[in-house]
């Protein structure tokens, strides 16, 4: 029996739904562009009710009071995937957001949570153009998606990755492997370890003022 090499070639494309939350900032206006802050979830997070998100991390924040100098974008994953599936969905959403809002494009900053901080490390690398600077907290990459190699592709972004020290979900080594992947790389990266802190090492980090001055400081090459 004989057996034949042939091709196979069809351009395929599929629909992208996302729920989102999105904060204006209270001086936001057409007169002058604002910066954009993403945030990615974490696991339990996931679904199709936005409201799921306000529990952690920067729709927290917002819904706590605090006002913030940025526009945050924060969508909602699919409960049947994740953030390092979602690229595609992810830059189309982006690509909205870019087109509806007056956003300053030099200052769109990404960073999220366990499952977000995964995603975080993942869209950056993917797509390291689009950032101007990125804070993945208790996050890691996996060598099922290039890395730790794919992290070189942020040696030109500024980075801010915090850890747990104490973390049994997501041990800090998911993080470690990653930090010393892109300083070997001459990336720019900057490492908080919190030694008391287990999987919750978010809650410090988005009420602490210095991210979001930290984030202003930096603008896309």
């Amino acid at each position: 029996m004989q057996q034949n090499s042939l091709v196979f070639e069809r351009e395929l494309t599929r629909r992208a739904r996302l729920h989102y939350l999105l904060y204006l900032p209270e001086n936001y206006s057409m007169a002058e562009r604002v910066p954009l802050l993403i945030f990615l979830h974490g696991l339990g997070e996931r679904g199709d009710d936005p409201e799921r998100m306000l529990i952690h991390g920067l729709p927290k924040v917002v819904r706590n009071g605090h006002e913030l100098p940025f526009i945050v974008l924060a969508p909602q994953c699919h409960s049947d995937t994740t953030w390092v599936l979602q690229v595609d969905a992810l830059n189309a959403l982006l690509d909205e957001i870019l087109e509806s809002y007056h956003v300053d494009v030099e200052r769109v900053y990404l960073t999220g949570l366990s499952m977000g901080g995964y995603g975080t490390w993942n869209w950056a690398a993917s797509n390291p153009e689009r950032f101007a600077a990125i804070a993945p907290i208790c996050g890691g990459g996996s060598w099922l998606f290039g890395f730790p190699q794919k992290v070189c592709a942020l040696r030109d972004l500024p980075v801010w990755t915090f850890h747990g020290a104490k973390d049994k979900v997501i041990p800090i080594r998911e993080s470690e492997v990653l930090v010393k992947a892109l300083k070997e790389c001459g990336g720019n990266v900057r490492f908080t370890i919190y030694a008391d802190a287990e999987h919750d090492s978010w809650t410090r980090t988005y009420d602490n003022p210095e991210l979001y001055t930290w984030f202003l400081q930096h603008r896309k090459k």
